[in-house]
């Protein structure tokens, strides 16, 4: 008999009374009506300056140090290369009477981040309206912002090249993390994906509406596990974590990470945006014209010196981090780091770097056409002044 007919035709297999066909339903009616166990944390970051000098601030504050944690045992030199500063807050209330707790972190490179964390407990469709008021509510913005103000002034002399002390200048980035340390009846991730996929999927979103089959499924292609049990979804605003606190750690810090970093290729897009509009500017008052191609050497050496420093501090934010022998870590970071956008912004600054960079050898073969042609007129005048001394009788 062929074996297909066979599978086809044998008795269905039972668990107790339970066809196997019908658990994944009494599984997803299960979990709908679980209570969930976890925290809601938002990411408050600031671009504040060019430098902060860690060891500096630390004796000012009198702050710890951040150590990096990991899936699963690792080498000690897979961390921060320089860890960040940690300051706690005090917990905050808020006028819906939502108590939080709060914690500030310094990153060398210049950013400060803001995280406020609020216990929760309760079922998904309290998480879902949890997540649909809090992503789209902008008064965490103003209240992390008067927060590193204050702290700004007291951390002043750590800073390096800071920019207006107003806020206005500072770039801006905010991100939730939406925790889930239990459920009851402890699912697995793909028992977790196929029966919450579209309240995870709305969490991420921040949605309380259910979305599309494709918006679902783009949603949970963003997702990784390392065992059975734990799962994040990652979104470009939001991002869903089921895990045990200390696993869950290795995530929270990864995604902070990768939103300073975004923060940091940012604010160097727009660095180089201005220096290209102010070469160009250059160049079409004039810059190329002959007397005025001497002016060019001055611009030229401004914009190299741009280039310099945006390519080191690029380096230095790109390389703050390491997974030498952490492949799930660099696994999770390099999607956290593609759906907040890093990746695009970062090839944005690599492309105007690299226009800057021909901008600037157009610039000094222009100056060198000037000061060639230059010495060369000087040379024909030396020559036209001895001719006429020598018609005249009177040789030099």
């Amino acid at each position: 008999m062929d074996t297909e007919n066979t599978t086809l035709l044998a008795p269905k297999p039972t668990i107790g009374k339970v066809p196997a066909e019908a658990l994944p339903t009494l599984v997803a009616a299960n979990l709908a009506d679980a209570p969930l166990c976890g925290s809601v944390l938002v990411l408050i970051q600031f671009d504040v300056c060019e430098e902060i000098r860690l060891d500096q601030l630390r004796q000012i504050l009198g702050a710890r140090i951040v150590d990096t944690s990991f899936k699963h045992m690792a080498p000690g030199y897979v961390r921060f290369q320089r860890p960040p500063v940690e300051e706690a807050l005090e917990p905050l209330v808020l006028e819906s009477g939502e108590r939080l707790q709060g914690e500030i972190k310094y990153f060398d490179y210049g950013v400060v981040s803001v995280v406020f964390e609020l216990p929760f407990s309760g079922d998904w469709d309290k998480l879902v309206q949890l997540s649909s008021r809090w992503v789209w509510d902008t008064n965490f913005e103003s209240l992390a912002t008067r927060i590193v103000t204050q702290k700004l002034e007291r951390a002043r002399p750590a800073l390096v090249k800071p920019y207006d002390v107003n806020s206005a200048e500072w770039l801006k980035e905010d991100y939730f993390i939406f925790h889930l340390r239990e459920i009851a009846g402890a699912p697995s991730a793909n028992d977790l994906l196929a029966s919450q996929a579209d309240h995870i999927s709305q969490v991420v979103r921040g949605e309380t509406q259910t979305l599309s089959d494709g918006e679902r499924q783009e949603i949970l292609q963003s997702r990784i596990s390392y065992y059975p049990n734990d799962l994040a979804v990652i979104g470009w605003n939001a991002a869903l974590i089921y895990d045990s606190p200390s696993g869950a750690e290795t995530a929270i810090q990864l995604l902070q990470y990768a939103n300073s970093q975004l923060l940091e290729f940012r604010h160097y897009d727009e660095l180089l945006t201005r220096q290209l509009e102010g070469v160009y500017d250059f160049l079409e008052r004039g810059g190329r014209g002959m007397w005025s191609r001497w002016l060019t050497a001055r611009a030229a050496s401004k914009l190299h010196t741009v280039l310099l420093d945006v390519s080191e501090l690029t380096e230095r934010a790109d390389n703050a981090i390491k997974f030498l022998s952490d492949m799930f870590s660099a696994r999770l970071y390099k999607l956290a780091a593609t759906k907040v956008g890093v990746s695009d912004y970062k090839d944005l600054v690599q492309q105007k770097l690299q226009t800057a960079e021909e901008l600037y050898r157009f610039m000094v073969d222009e100056f060198n056409q000037s000061r060639a042609f230059v010495l060369e007129l000087m040379v024909v005048v030396i020559l036209i002044i001895e001719l006429i001394f020598f018609f005249r009788g009177h040789p030099i």
